[in-house]
């Protein structure tokens, strides 16, 4: 197995699906779990191991904060640290980028696909 270098492996949490929408969403407010996965939801299913995954490699990272309380039942907030901050801004940047040049993506996978026999 070939060993990642370590800013491949936090370039791949930061941009993975979920972890673009973990960034994006905290960039807002701290969440809760379950708030985030409500939230996240509305793009995409995502499960309960997933999502704690993707939390704890941000965590482990430093762009993610896990703050828990002492209460029964346990809560747990999730918020940008300053890494964190940071990097949501970009990844956010680049998805706005993207949705504002979707109609030329499309439009250049329309192209490629007819010249290329795809169509």
């Amino acid at each position: 197995m070939a060993v990642l270098c370590p800013q491949r492996l936090t370039m791949e949490h930061v941009t993975s699906r979920w972890g673009v929408l973990v960034l994006i969403r905290l960039l807002e407010r701290p969440h809760r779990f379950a708030e985030l996965r409500r939230s996240i939801r509305s793009v995409g299913p995502v499960s309960e191991k997933m999502l704690g995954q993707t939390l704890r490699s941000l965590e482990r990272d430093g762009l993610v904060d896990r703050d828990a309380k002492p209460v029964v039942p346990p809560h747990v907030d999730y918020s940008l640290t300053d890494l964190g901050r940071e990097a949501a801004e970009q990844v956010r940047a680049l998805a706005l980028w993207t949705n504002e040049r979707m109609g030329q993506v499309a439009k250049a996978r329309e192209v490629y696909d007819t010249a290329n026999g795809r169509a």
